[in-house]
C-alpha cells in the first residue's frame, strides 16, 4: 500500500436555505465554535464554516433540506458534563446516553437547529 489515511479533515451538514444567520448563533455563539472564511469561489454556495478543535465543520446549504436523524459525527469533548450544564443553561435539549458508561464513556445527544443529530463523547 503506497498510500496513507491521516484522519478526517473535515465533516460537512447540510442546512437549509437562508440558514447561515442560525448556523452563526447555533455553531458560533452557543457551541463557541471559531466561523473560518471559506474559499472565495465557494461563497456563492452560501453555508459557513467553524473550527472544532482540530477538525472543521462545513455547514452547507441544501436545496430540498432533510436533516440527518441517525448517521451523525461524534465531538471528542473533554469535561462533557460542563458542557452538557453550559447547553442546558441556553436551553439546547439533550439526550444522554449511557449505554457505554460500562466502557468509561460518557456521551449525550443533541439536534442543531436543522434537525441534524450530533454526539458529543468523553472517554473516562
Amino acid at each position: 500500500m503506497t498510500y496513507t489515511y491521516l484522519g478526517i479533515d473535515h465533516v460537512q451538514l447540510a442546512a437549509p436555505e437562508d440558514s447561515e444567520t442560525e448556523a452563526r448563533n447555533f455553531y458560533g455563539s452557543i457551541l463557541g465554535w471559531t466561523e473560518i472564511p471559506k474559499p472565495a469561489n465557494l461563497l456563492k454556495r452560501g453555508g459557513v464554516w467553524f473550527q472544532c478543535g482540530a477538525h472543521q465543520v462545513h455547514i452547507g446549504i441544501q436545496q430540498a433540506f432533510i436533516p440527518a436523524t441517525k448517521a451523525h459525527p461524534a465531538f471528542h469533548v473533554s469535561n462533557l458534563d460542563d458542557l452538557r450544564d453550559y447547553l442546558h443553561r441556553n436551553h439546547v435539549r439533550i439526550l444522554d446516553d449511557e449505554s457505554r458508561s460500562d466502557e468509561g464513556v460518557k456521551r449525550f445527544y443533541l439536534n442543531d437547529p436543522f434537525g441534524n443529530r450530533l454526539e458529543f463523547i468523553e472517554w473516562m
